[in-house]
């Protein structure tokens, strides 16, 4: 290999490898992953039974219904005799076992979890959810998902296991890369009555983080804009989240193709089925700077469902604006602060309370949800110039939207009160012309 080939090759690999590692970087939540445990508990005389823990530690990106799906490849010849908790998608070629056949054989094994409701001897603790994970900014407790697996024609010790690679994983759907499976000290366990310890006898870890350039093509939310001293409506724009949909059929809010049978039913590809609209983007999220008061101002924030085949549950909004280190109250919705680097207190998170409106329907007259936000003035850095008002970034269920261009925001009130001022002048001073020419 020539020199400059060689220079080309470590050019490629190392831009390749930046390029990636950007892409898997969330700038808001930079220590966010998914981190699945594997504790090994006991031997087996071919093999060993492991529970196999998922948590997320993403502080607004959850996994939402249909759910997680885990792959990965065994290091040898290893079969799965048995699970609790999750099953795999396929068994596989068992032909060759007489007798007991395991539950699945095949190389690169897919595994789901348990609806909710199944038999209890087929459960274990943080099982049976539907694959639906919140999380962890949201409510930590039910940001984990667990399963039991029973391996066989495996290594019996720590010496001869061989740890399962190129893990995969869905959340429902692409753009989680992860790791390979590393050693790490043995999960350490309490007893019920906390006066003993317990430990692992083997545990590895694989690390998965989230890219939305490798989820998506395009955005899949888009922001429009609007204030009270502006009659107009900054819109999202024109094929924000591309317009291939329209291109395939979307559909018009008024058309009687909704009135089918099953037009909401989801399709197994998740496959949109959106409103017409001009941005295309499945979820739209507005904000109104509402009211301007001496010592606070008042802002309405408004997501709507424009997709027919999604309801969102568990849904998350995360706006990055300077005044968010002074919310005085959220009506409507919870809110929690995230302060990733400490020192910067701009970001915040918006999601639904339980019960109430923590369900955005598909998309028609209940496919939105709405609150306003009341925050308090900081004199030294407030203004309305230079579309200081709204928020730099949005995040829609950890995907981050389409903001409108800079120059498209609403004309603000220091500009609006020039050109009245200009408009007066000038008639004004035609007034005068006119009266000086009548009486001179």
């Amino acid at each position: 290999m020539s020199l400059d080939n060689l220079k080309l090759t470590i050019w490629t690999t190392l831009m390749i490898t930046m390029f990636s590692q950007a892409a898997a970087f969330d700038p808001l939540d930079p220590f966010g992953n998914i981190t699945i445990k594997w504790d090994v508990i006991s031997w087996t005389p071919d093999g060993y039974v492991a529970v196999v823990t998922m948590n997320n530690f993403q502080m607004y990106r959850h996994i939402m219904n249909p759910g997680w799906t885990l792959g990965w490849g065994w290091a040898k010849k290893e079969v799965i005799w048995s699970m609790v908790g999750a099953q795999t998608t396929e068994q596989g070629d068992c032909s060759k076992f007489k007798g007991d056949t395991p539950h699945c054989c095949k190389r690169t094994p897919t595994v789901v979890d348990l609806l909710p409701g199944v038999p209890y001897k087929q459960q274990i603790a943080n099982c049976c959810k539907a694959g639906v994970v919140a999380s962890w900014g949201q409510d930590p407790s039910a940001a984990v998902s667990s399963f039991q697996v029973s391996v066989g024609l495996s290594g019996t010790t720590n010496k001869t296991v061989k740890l399962p690679k190129n893990f995969t994983l869905l959340g429902p759907g692409p753009g989680y890369t992860c790791g390979p499976a590393k050693i790490v000290p043995s999960t350490v366990y309490l007893t019920p009555d906390k006066r003993r310890k317990t430990q692992a006898l083997m545990t590895w870890n694989v690390t998965c983080t989230y890219s939305q350039f490798l989820a998506s093509r395009n955005p899949t939310c888009c922001v429009s804009f609007s204030s009270f001293y502006n009659k107009t409506i900054t819109p999202c724009p024109s094929c924000a989240c591309g317009c291939h949909n329209r291109r395939h059929g979307c559909i018009e809010s008024n058309s009687e193709r909704l009135n089918a049978v099953g037009i909401n039913t989801p399709r197994k590809d998740n496959a949109p089925l959106l409103q017409c609209t001009h941005h295309m983007c499945p979820i739209r999220v507005h904000w109104h700077v509402k009211v301007n008061y001496k010592d606070y101002w008042r802002v309405k924030i408004a997501v709507t469902n424009f997709n027919y085949r999604m309801n969102y549950t568990q849904w998350t909004l995360v706006a990055q604006h300077p005044n968010l280190d002074n919310v005085t109250q959220v009506f409507s919705f919870d809110y929690k602060p995230l302060v990733p680097y400490q020192s910067i207190n701009d970001t915040g998170m918006f999601y639904g309370m339980k019960f109430y409106n923590d369900l955005i329907m598909e998309a028609g007259a209940f496919g939105n949800v709405q609150s306003e936000l009341l925050l308090q003035k900081d004199k030294n850095t407030f203004t309305l110039k230079q579309g200081w008002a709204f928020p730099r970034k949005v995040y829609f269920n950890g995907d981050e939207c389409k903001l409108p261009p800079p120059d498209a925001y609403p004309i603000l009130p220091n500009s609006t009160k020039q050109n009245q001022i200009h408009l007066f002048s000038r008639a004004l001073a035609s007034v005068i012309c006119i009266i000086l020419f009548i009486f001179l």
